[in-house]
């Protein structure tokens, strides 16, 4: 399922999290105004890499903003984990024995509750945004590059295409992702949050977030990786003692290995921080954490072999109020 690119070029953005002002920001930086309404541009168009929603202070009016493009074909997008996740906070579960698709814990509220706290008092959006959120493609393939929230996985993503005939979930798809270790669960598990390494010996990591956790983000593009320090990829620094750690063969055959002579991939979701740059001279995160760490940014891509650090375009995202 590749798609005719029918732009001359294409910016993809990184992670919203409901920072509207930064994002209008970004799209006039980047050449866009409004046309009927809609942000525009005559010879380009957006590709979001999901996330709008969760986290930051106008979420109702950045989903607002970013469907229009998308429904006016000003843009393109693909479900991030948080789509994903609201989702399944939102279903009823019972049909798979659960009150809901996703527990209603207090951290996962907390995460939810700024999406849920802005939708409350308009419930014509929760029902069209639900609706539309379903329908968001899990990964998108053009004819020279690709896009995926979190980890491009050729084998998963070739039986997805070839099980469900395209590239987007149904209620059915959803209703078993919410149960582990089904395929549909390896799906929304492996392109919309990556790979990952459990700590062993029940070791667990406090983050920057105050979340205590017993995995660890991994790379997905480092060949014959010998150490837990060669493939961490997250701003937490792991324990000290784990750093040099040998991974066993285990975790090597876990790991996934998207090489340097794959087309251009660009993924968000790993809370990056400095100055943009390529990971590779055929992968680019664009997330580097609007919300928590300040930039929201974007990548003017050209059709370029070799993704370059001057190409990416960012706006200082301050507290949006």
């Amino acid at each position: 399922m590749i798609q005719q690119c029918e732009a001359q070029g294409y910016d993809i953005i990184g992670d919203v999290h409901g920072c509207a002002l930064a994002l209008k920001l970004l799209l006039v930086r980047l050449g866009y105004s409004k046309r009927n309404g809609v942000y525009f541009h005559p010879r380009r168009k957006i590709v979001f890499l999901g996330d709008i929603i969760d986290r930051g202070p106008r979420i109702r009016e950045a989903l607002h903003l970013v469907r229009d493009m998308v429904d006016a074909g000003n843009a393109h997008i693909v479900m991030g984990n948080h789509e994903y996740n609201y989702l399944s906070y939102s279903t009823s579960g019972e049909s798979v024995h659960m009150p809901y698709l996703r527990e209603h814990t207090s951290r996962h509220q907390r995460i939810l509750q700024q999406t849920l706290d802005q939708l409350a008092n308009h419930p014509r959006d929760q029902q069209d945004f639900y609706q539309w959120m379903m329908k968001l493609p899990v990964f998108l393939e053009f004819e020279k590059f690709r896009v995926v929230h979190a980890c491009w996985h050729k084998e998963i993503i070739a039986k997805m295409l070839s099980t469900t005939g395209g590239n987007t979930i149904n209620p059915e798809f959803l209703y078993h992702s919410a149960v582990r270790d089904t395929f549909e669960w390896t799906v929304m598990d492996r392109l919309l949050r990556g790979t990952q390494i459990r700590l062993p010996n029940n070791e667990t990591m406090t983050c920057r977030d105050g979340f205590v956790r017993k995995f660890f983000r991994t790379k997905f593009w480092q060949k014959s990786p010998e150490l837990y320090g060669d493939v961490v990829f997250q701003p937490d620094p792991l324990p000290a003692n784990m750093v040099n750690r040998v991974l066993s063969k285990q975790e090597q055959d876990d790991l996934y290995y998207y090489a340097h002579d794959e087309k251009t991939l660009f993924i968000g979701h790993y809370w990056c921080e400095g100055v943009p740059a390529p990971l590779t001279g055929n992968i680019a995160c664009l997330d580097y954490s609007a919300v928590k760490f300040g930039k929201l940014v974007a990548y003017r891509y050209d059709f370029e072999q070799v993704l370059q650090a001057d190409k990416f375009v960012s706006v200082d995202v301050r507290t949006e109020v």
